[in-house]
């Protein structure tokens, strides 16, 4: 099966979305498949990777966000009908949502996966008012389940817009890369700072809005009210980054660069005591979960999905720098915290992701070459 993975929101700093693209499309081939992949790019390129052939095609940027869309329809029908694939997925509800009925009617089965939140995305980032958020959302995501075959979510959180219409959506969660994200340590020998030792905080993910990075550096100035001796890493990139360097003056706080090799990630951020997650509109969090993978144990928000993905591996508080504060001092108090982050995170792995995908498109390709009889 040759399964073309179509995605707009991709950008050379982005992060959960480019890490599952990649191991998707590895796996897939390691199951014998074909795998290509259409993302935004400054200009016209096609090059062969490790997930396949990656076509990147000329994009709008967006102002302020980092990334860059992909508008020509007429373009893409000609590189779509060029690449000729079996089965079609894709990683946006909204400007690309033609591709199900493209391949509807060239009879061929799509899959669109959601890896945001409408619902909370029109709530939290536009002026509309909560009700008629909720309607265009619904809106938006009944015309996606009848455009595509197939809807992906990443979490029962992510699902849960789509079920509230009656419509069928599969949960598939993501995995992680349990030898590059592996403990740089003993995570059963982990014994608390001792005095005259910082605590070390790390926080990673993109610092934009839907992030809620702002509350990791609250976080971290009410720790320093209550006595603590910390220091905190950011790692991550993002619009919001000059904000969060104003608003961290006088705090222990070091933003780093935007790191792309990914041993070297895992083994600075191997370094820290615990982690801050603060994201209230993740549809899975899969920094939090390559943060486990490591040992670290994580306090995360009591909204949205990461509490499915931290589960026992760290602690679920409310949003505000008070009770993260509180999951901290929790975190580094309870006996076997980093053991337990590792094992959470164990619980998660990219092959078992790859073969539910597959088991996915094998589905549909059967619905489609079958179509029930009225």
């Amino acid at each position: 099966m040759h399964i073309l993975r179509v995605a707009n929101f991709v950008s050379p700093t982005s992060g959960g979305i480019k890490t599952a693209l990649r191991a998707w499309g590895e796996h897939y081939q390691e199951m014998g498949h074909r795998a290509s992949l259409i993302i935004p790019g400054p200009g016209q390129e096609i090059t062969e990777e490790s997930q396949g052939l990656v076509y990147r095609v000329p994009a709008t940027p967006i102002p302020g966000s980092g990334y860059s869309l992909m508008w020509s329809r007429v373009g893409m029908v000609r590189l779509l009908e060029a690449i000729a694939p079996d089965a079609l997925e894709v990683s946006d509800r909204a400007t690309t949502r033609w591709m199900g009925r493209w391949a509807r009617s060239r009879g061929i089965g799509s899959v669109m996966i959601s890896h945001e939140n409408m619902t909370g995305i029109l709530v939290r980032r536009t002026p509309v008012p909560d009700r008629p958020a909720h309607w265009a959302a619904d809106f938006i995501n009944r015309r996606s389940a009848y455009d595509y075959d197939a809807i992906v979510c990443p979490s029962q959180f992510a699902a849960e817009e789509f079920h509230r219409n009656g419509i069928d959506a599969h949960v598939v969660p993501l995995g992680v890369d349990l030898e590059t994200f592996r403990p740089v340590r003993d995570v059963h020998a982990w014994t608390p700072p001792a005095p005259g030792e910082a605590t070390q905080i790390v926080h990673c993910s993109r610092l934009s809005p839907e992030k809620n990075p702002g509350l990791t550096i609250e976080t971290v100035r009410e720790l320093i009210r209550r006595g603590h001796d910390v220091r905190l890493t950011v790692f991550g990139a993002g619009p919001m980054l000059g904000a969060l360097i104003e608003r961290a003056q006088n705090l222990p706080v070091t933003f780093h660069s935007y790191i792309t090799d990914r041993a070297e990630l895992a083994a600075r951020m191997g370094q820290a005591d615990v982690a801050i997650s603060p994201g209230p509109l993740e549809t899975f969090g899969l920094a939090a979960l390559e943060v486990l993978a490591l040992g670290v144990p994580v306090v995360c928000s009591d909204e949205g999905a990461l509490q499915e993905v931290v589960g026992s591996g760290g602690t679920v508080k409310p949003s505000t720098p008070v009770a993260f504060a509180d999951g901290i001092e929790e975190l580094l108090a309870r006996p076997g915290a980093h053991a337990a982050a590792r094992a959470q995170a164990e619980l998660f792995n990219w092959p078992t992701s790859a073969q539910r995908m597959i088991a996915i498109h094998e589905q549909v390709a059967q619905s489609v070459r079958s179509p029930a009889i009225p």
